[in-house]
């Protein structure tokens, strides 16, 4: 669904990522990791064309990124779960409307999915929190809210920065269950993380690659996870 091949991305005229090969495959389960400032933000921005690589090929859905005009690109994120790091609510808002605004962007009126995004809050366990605002919230509770927020329009690939990096352990476990059981729905993820123990509990419960960024290349990472 997501191919990148040979891809670079140079920043300030430095190279960040060198010969970046990748392939988001419908069901996997793939874990990001290196060191903060390896680029592993700047990999997922290349997945969603949010930014556009330097060099080599991005393909998205079998069309290839230089193909994609700007709505078309618009529509392909509406395949593509995004949990960004810090969110990035509107906070005048409730939690409802926020996790809504991907359908009120797409011209889908909140009102007619009541039901659906009903079943999403108490899926997320955030039901009794839906007139809350952002500020409102615990560090769990927002993170749960932005993956609420990210699958609202039935993705195919989630991809998920850091999303459990400032979570206790309890609540980064809850949050890598939810992950793993919309994996089992045949979604595509990709978590960017630090957190090895975090990876090392997600291997037991599903069949998870993990890549490490390492000296600007994409590299498998050893058996030490």
């Amino acid at each position: 669904m997501i191919e990148l091949r040979g891809v670079g991305y140079s920043y300030s005229g430095d190279a960040l990522l060198s010969d970046i090969s990748l392939t988001l495959a419908p069901g996997s389960f793939h874990f990001l990791t290196g060191p903060s400032g390896a680029g592993k933000t700047t990999l997922l921005k290349l997945c969603y064309l949010e930014l556009k690589s330097t060099s080599g090929q991005v393909t998205l859905f079998g069309r290839p990124a230089q193909e994609i005009g700007r709505d078309g690109i618009a529509r392909i994120r509406r395949r593509i779960g995004v949990v960004h790091q810090d969110c990035r609510f509107l906070d005048h808002l409730p939690v409802l409307d926020n996790i809504a605004l991907p359908l009120t962007v797409a011209g889908h009126p909140p009102e007619a999915h009541r039901e659906e995004l009903g079943e999403l809050l108490a899926w997320v366990g955030l039901e009794a929190r839906a007139r809350a605002l952002p500020p409102e919230l615990s560090g769990g509770e927002r993170q749960r809210a932005a993956l609420a927020r990210a699958i609202v329009m039935s993705p195919d690939v989630i991809l998920a920065d850091e999303p459990t990096g400032n979570l206790d352990w309890e609540m980064s476990l809850r949050l890598l269950t939810l992950l793993t059981e919309l994996n089992r729905l045949g979604k595509s993820v990709l978590i960017a993380t630090h957190d090895l123990n975090l990876i090392r509990q997600a291997k037991t419960q599903v069949a998870a690659r993990v890549l490490r960024i390492r000296n600007r290349h994409l590299v498998a990472a050893g058996a030490d996870l």
